[in-house]
This record gives structure tokens, sequence and C-alpha cells, in this order.
């Protein structure tokens, strides 16, 4: 799916402008980090993008059309080809996680098959296929209140994995996840993508892990784009300005010094998952 920014501008309640003139456009099947300091603007960024707020100043255009033209049931039907990953995933605590990678769909299913999956769930094996592919197939019947925050994180990413949806947007996905794992998990979401021609926009904090799997970097600070550039062409000077003020340091999965890691080939981007 295809989309944009034309000159959009978002001011919140209490006079605080979390975007200013922001001029993008992503393609279909395109995959891009957003990154950037705290409060840059990059939460505020995909939930303008993912239909959840609407920009105050210019206009939001997805698949062509600007969603907030659309009728009630056709801007329905587009937000359920759109996948948010969260942070925080919204996770009742009594609920299994079969039902909750199973609610990736409950847009596109009708009203007596949705309200039915929660009696019984009703694609026990896609469910657990979606679980495998982020290593959690073991735990798929345990309740979400029996997971760490990391395991949460990763039943949001099975979840839209299970979704396909035709938009993958991404907020700091695997922010309570340790290097090696967030590595894996940004990975699975970079293959589903390319894989289904999706597009795939992620914030992601660690500053390594962008440079390392996705083809276009947007740097964002105080609502505004500062570069938008593929990796190679991201300098050290370029991010070091990018996050002046946050202690001079470039942040990465370990908190070490940036090594710019080797660009992933793309026979690697494409190759089956592994799960343990």
């Amino acid at each position: 799916m295809e989309a944009a920014l034309q000159d959009a501008g978002l001011l919140l309640p209490g006079a605080h402008r979390a975007l200013a003139g922001v001029n993008l456009a992503f393609g279909a099947g395109e995959r891009a980090a957003v990154i950037g300091p705290s409060g840059a603007g990059k939460t505020s960024l995909l939930r303008t993008l993912g239909t959840a707020l609407r920009p105050t100043e210019g206009r939001v255009t997805l698949g062509g059309a600007d969603p907030w033209d659309l009728s009630p049931s056709a801007l329905r039907a587009l937000r359920s080809r759109i996948g948010t990953v969260h942070q925080a995933p919204p996770l009742p605590p009594r609920q299994r996680l079969v039902t909750a990678v199973l609610a990736g769909r409950l847009g596109r299913w009708g009203l007596m098959k949705g309200l039915g999956s929660l009696a019984y769930p009703a694609d026990i094996e896609g469910a657990r296929a979606a679980l495998a592919r982020v290593d959690l197939a073991e735990r798929l019947f345990d309740r979400c209140d029996r997971l760490s925050g990391g395991q949460m994180q990763r039943v949001g990413i099975a979840r839209v994995l299970y979704q396909q949806p035709d938009l993958m947007l991404a907020d700091e996905p695997v922010s309570a996840l340790d290097p090696q794992l967030a590595d894996q998990m940004v990975g699975e979401l970079c293959r589903d993508a390319q894989a289904r021609g999706a597009t795939l926009v992620a914030s992601l904090h660690a500053v390594d892990l962008a440079l390392r799997w996705f083809p276009r970097i947007v740097g964002l600070r105080e609502g505004g784009v500062v570069f938008d550039a593929p990796p190679v062409r991201v300098s050290e000077a370029m991010l070091r300005e990018l996050y002046a003020n946050e202690n001079a340091a470039i942040p990465t999965q370990d908190n070490a010094p940036l090594v710019r890691p080797e660009p992933r080939p793309r026979a690697a981007v494409m190759k089956p998952p592994l799960c343990r």
C-alpha cells in the first residue's frame, strides 16, 4: 500500500506540536526506518499513517485516498489493511495467546466469526504458525499476564504477521528484547514485508538495527524531517546532529559506540526464519 504525508502537521492538546510540515511518501512494498531522539514525533508519525490521528494541517493519503474523506465503512475496510506493532501491545491480561494473535484478522472477519472465535479459536494452527515465527509456539494457550514485556512484544509481532496487512507500522517493536532477539524479530518483519510486497515503516531506538535492516532511513527531530536517505548516505555527523541533545550519544542496541553494520545480503533477507 502506498502511503504519503503532504505538508502534514499535528497539534496535540496543550498546544504541543508533534509534527510540522512533514512531506514523506512510501511506495508499495517499501521498507523504511524512522529514527530520532525522544519526543521527535516518531509515534505521532506512525499513528497518523495508521489513521489513529488525523493531521491538523496538510493531509495523509493511503492507497491514493485521503482516509478522512472515506465513508465509515470504507474507513473500516482500509484500517483492516493496516497492521500496527505497538511498543506496549494492548493485550488483555486474561486473554490467551491464541486469541491475541487471531485478533489480527478481526477487521476482515464478519461479526459472527469474530465472536465465535472468542469462544473457540477459529484458526488454531494459523496462530501456532505465527507464534512459531517469534519462537513462542509452545505458549499458544498461555495467558498474556504470564508473559514478560519482551514476550508480549513478540506476541504483538506475531499478531501482525498473522494479519498479513498491506501496510505494516512498527513503533519501537523490539525495545524490550536483547540485541540478538531484537535483530531476529526485526528481520522477521522485514522478510515478511518483502515476501508479500507489503509496505513497512518502523520507528527504532537502536540506530545500528535501522542501518542493518532498512534500505531507507528517515531522521526525525522536533516533528520535522531532518534527513531521508539510504544507509550508506547517513553519516555519523548526521546522526550526531540528530541526537545532539541526548548526551551526544548515538543510541545502539547494547549502548556501545556505533559500529556501522554490514548491509544484509538480499538473499539473507529472503531466507526462511529459523525457529528454536
